[in-house]
């Protein structure tokens, strides 16, 4: 295990260029319903009386690494939940009577999803199928009448006629995120996974296929409430910055007023960690932002986004999950690059400026290592555009604004080589989560020196010789290398040691073969990538 300290510095705010934002602090309160599952990886919608609709994910823990045991169709969520966490009441259906299709994408984990209104949309997703006899990512779109549903579950009644299903192979995708906004459905990032999961590779023991959408996929769900269909579609395709699953995208109010998400953090980059940068997604457009880092936030996890109107500042908050970065028992940030569960509550805060920083919520943290694979379910108060709370609208006092759900619950912090099924499980402390705007937490910054940032590469297209403009923060050893997509380096400059400050490299690519390559730049920390085109 690789540890690197850093340093932090104690804030009891945030100072913007313009207006300070707004502070506040985050409790959170256990508890548990009676009967309410343990599971995690789920799909999640409310009713209008606000009572939960959970669908899918798993009700084990963390999944094996042997393939016989992995994934196993046995601890497939196979039933819907209706929870009234205000009542603190649940009811329970077997899906089982379901058409084969349904019933088996039902049961799957890591599918992608939104609510529209009361109509839930869930696509892709991965498990077991009986049909195929294996594993698969499934290619369908199922809507789920969340209101039918839930009185049909509370009352004992047939629940069949509450669901329907397309097949697309467009939305076989399973690990990445469904967002809508601006009237458009957005797929981004996920992966199409077939057969059973192996560490080892796709060709050891049974196989499998592994493919990384590496895409944003835009379209419009036609929907007349009997029939429906996919339309309007459009993608694109970024192997380098697109390329991550089992990450977070969080709606977000950008600087300049317009709404999209950013997707956060994310497995796997070409050197098999997880990405530190971010990227910013407004329908096909994205934007790439390596000039910050997260450090504390890399798995799919519960999490919130607040806006600040006042003061045009975004904060997300995440709850747990598994982070590369976190804090030992002396307070010191290291580098666990097992990718360890944690305890920390983080946020990120997007200034009016569009700077970026991160913070560790030092007076508050999950009280055991849970949080991946959780959800935050809003109270649907103080609202903007479904998703975002509004901070500006809370009252002073301690307010409930929403739940943290399931997830998973380990009992130690690294336990993926010796997982033998006992060392997790399937969460059913449910957490309620309020603000406080009367409490400004002291929060631990968390510095931002481990980048190597890239200014500029061009030409690019290059055919002879490309040059790439770049800062390095801080002394100490750097290396630029050129790979293939496979992630093979094909050119390497070789390791030197240099100071901080402003570079610029000339790089003969004269006998690289036409194609598409990635350019990795390295400062003994960290790596950032760029696409490169030889023609």
């Amino acid at each position: 295990m690789k540890k690197l300290a850093l340093t932090f510095t104690l804030l009891a705010g945030i100072t913007a260029s313009a207006q300070s934002p707004e502070a506040f602090a985050i409790e959170i309160e256990p508890f548990t319903i009676t009967n309410a599952p343990g599971v995690h990886s789920f799909s999640w919608g409310k009713t209008s009386d606000n009572y939960w609709v959970i669908l899918g994910g798993r009700v084990d823990g963390l999944h094996q690494r042997q393939p016989f045991a992995a994934f196993l169709e046995q601890d497939n969520n196979k039933k819907v939940y209706v929870i009234d966490p205000v009542g603190e009441q649940s009811w329970e259906a077997d899906l089982s009577g379901l058409s084969a299709g349904i019933f088996e994408q039902l049961q799957s984990t890591n599918q992608n999803f939104y609510q529209i209104d009361t109509t839930l949309y869930i696509t892709g997703g991965y498990g077991y199928s009986t049909t195929n006899a294996d594993h698969i990512t499934y290619s369908n779109l199922t809507a789920v009448d969340l209101n039918g549903l839930a009185d049909s579950v509370m009352q004992g009644g047939d629940i069949t006629t509450f669901f329907r299903q397309i097949t697309d192979s467009r939305v076989k995708v399973t690990g990445g995120y469904l967002g809508y906004a601006n009237s458009k459905f957005y797929l981004v990032g996920g992966q199409l996974f077939d057969g059973a999961y192996n560490p080892m590779g796709p060709d050891h023991g049974p196989g499998f296929v592994q493919e990384y959408t590496s895409a944003i996929k835009e379209f419009d769900i036609d929907d007349d409430g009997v029939n429906m269909s996919i339309i309007n579609y459009d993608e694109v395709v970024d192997t380098i910055n697109l390329h991550r699953r089992d990450y977070n995208m969080v709606k977000q109010i950008f600087p300049n007023g317009s709404i999209g998400y950013t997707a956060f953090s994310g497995v796997f980059d070409y050197n098999d960690m997880p990405y530190l940068n971010t990227v910013d997604v407004e329908g096909t457009t994205y934007t790439v932002n390596n000039t910050f880092s997260q450090y504390l936030s890399q798995y799919h996890s519960a999490k919130v986004p607040f806006y600040d109107s006042s003061a045009q500042a975004m904060h997300t908050i995440f709850f747990g999950g598994m982070s590369q970065f976190h804090y030992d028992t002396t307070g010191t940030l290291v580098e666990d690059t097992e990718v360890p569960f944690v305890k920390t509550i983080s946020k990120v805060t997007r200034l009016s400026d569009g700077s970026m920083s991160e913070y560790a919520l030092g007076y508050v943290q999950m009280p055991a290592l849970l949080g991946s694979g959780a959800e935050f379910i809003p109270t649907g108060d103080y609202l903007i555009d479904n998703d975002i709370i509004d901070i500006n609208a809370i009252p002073q006092a301690k307010t409930l604004i929403g739940y943290v759900y399931g997830g998973i619950e380990s009992t130690a912090e690294n336990i993926f080589f010796i997982n033998d099924g006992s060392q997790s499980s399937a969460s059913t402390t449910i957490f309620k989560v309020y603000v406080n705007k009367a409490i400004a937490g002291n929060e631990e910054f968390v510095t931002q020196n481990l980048d190597v940032y890239s200014n500029n590469i061009y030409p690019n297209p290059a055919k002879k010789e490309v040059t790439i403009e770049y800062v390095i923060p801080k002394n100490g050893t750097s290396n630029i290398s050129i790979m293939d997509t496979s992630g093979k380096v094909v050119l390497n400059l070789g390791d030197e040691n240099l100071e901080a400050g402003n570079y610029s490299t000339m790089i003969d690519v004269s006998e690289l073969s036409k194609g598409n390559y990635i350019v990795r730049l390295y400062n003994g920390s960290s790596y950032v990538y760029y696409k490169l085109i030889k023609k």
